[in-house]
């Protein structure tokens, strides 16, 4: 994968991300700066979700821990336990929001 690629893929996950969490009515702000996907909850916690251009990897980092995602099949799947990003940020909202979040 080159450089065009990694950032069009990443782009288009962040913005299923963006996407998703509008759609699911929760309350969680979210705001993009640079390559930095951050969403912020009503308690205060948040999940940063930011690309990491050098490895073509999307690392997020939440209360639960740090996750790197690489590009495989199709799909940004973990490099330790193969969940699929979207998934995992699905999970993490739901935690950090202390309520169901899906979309």
């Amino acid at each position: 994968m080159n450089d065009t690629e990694f950032h069009k893929l990443a782009d288009d996950v962040l913005m299923s991300i963006e996407e998703g969490i509008d759609a699911s009515g929760a309350d969680i702000e979210y705001e993009t700066t640079g390559n930095v996907l951050t969403l912020e909850f009503e308690n205060r916690s948040q999940i940063v979700i930011n690309r990491q251009e050098p490895l073509h990897e999307i690392w997020l980092a939440s209360k639960s821990g740090g996750y790197h995602f690489k590009y495989q099949n199709g799909e940004w799947r973990c490099t330790r336990s193969g969940e699929e990003l979207i998934s995992l940020v699905k999970r993490e909202c739901t935690v950090h929001a202390e309520e169901a979040v899906n979309w």
